[in-house]
């Protein structure tokens, strides 16, 4: 499974801010929207990330207050990114690695979306239960002389040992 197969399941809606934008208006906005992030775009390129990590980076530092700072203080100016091609598997390991709960998702230079942690995790488990309903259906339709053939042997087999 690829990104292009998350993003086209969970929509394109995309929610970004300016590095220069009051950090409290980026709380307000993620609060508003109940996401857990948003890209920093400026001038139409990626700059940055932010997420509630990086604001409860800013809150601890500051004695629970955000003040009058602005999201560029805050955001992480280096995400890990991906692309629209990446395996799954690969994401999963590098948001592991990483710690990373939001991955920008590029087409060189152009932000496609955003997959978050949850969305790796809902994919997965949707491709087990359906490849767990691939498997009941085989076992099901399994050719009934077989079966039996199969479950002999395996008696036989526990016999013997």
């Amino acid at each position: 499974m690829k990104v292009s197969d998350i993003l086209r399941l969970k929509g394109n809606t995309l929610f970004t801010v300016t590095p220069d934008a009051p950090l409290a208006q980026a709380v307000q906005t993620m609060a508003e929207k109940d996401i857990g992030s948003l890209v920093v775009m400026e001038y139409g390129d990626l700059v940055g990330m932010l997420t509630f990590r990086e604001i409860n980076l800013v809150l601890a530092a500051n004695g629970g207050s955000i003040g009058e700072r602005l999201v560029r203080s805050a955001m992480d100016d280096a995400p890990i990114t991906c692309t629209l091609e990446t395996d799954m598997d690969e994401v999963r390991r590098m948001m592991l690695g990483c710690h990373a709960r939001y991955m920008p998702v590029m087409d060189k230079r152009m932000l496609m979306g955003v997959v978050s942690f949850y969305d790796v995790a809902k994919a997965v488990v949707d491709s087990q239960n359906f490849e767990n309903k691939l498997l009941k259906a085989y076992i099901r339709d399994w050719p009934q002389q077989e079966a039996s053939q199969a479950s002999q042997a395996s008696q036989a087999s526990q016999a013997s040992s």
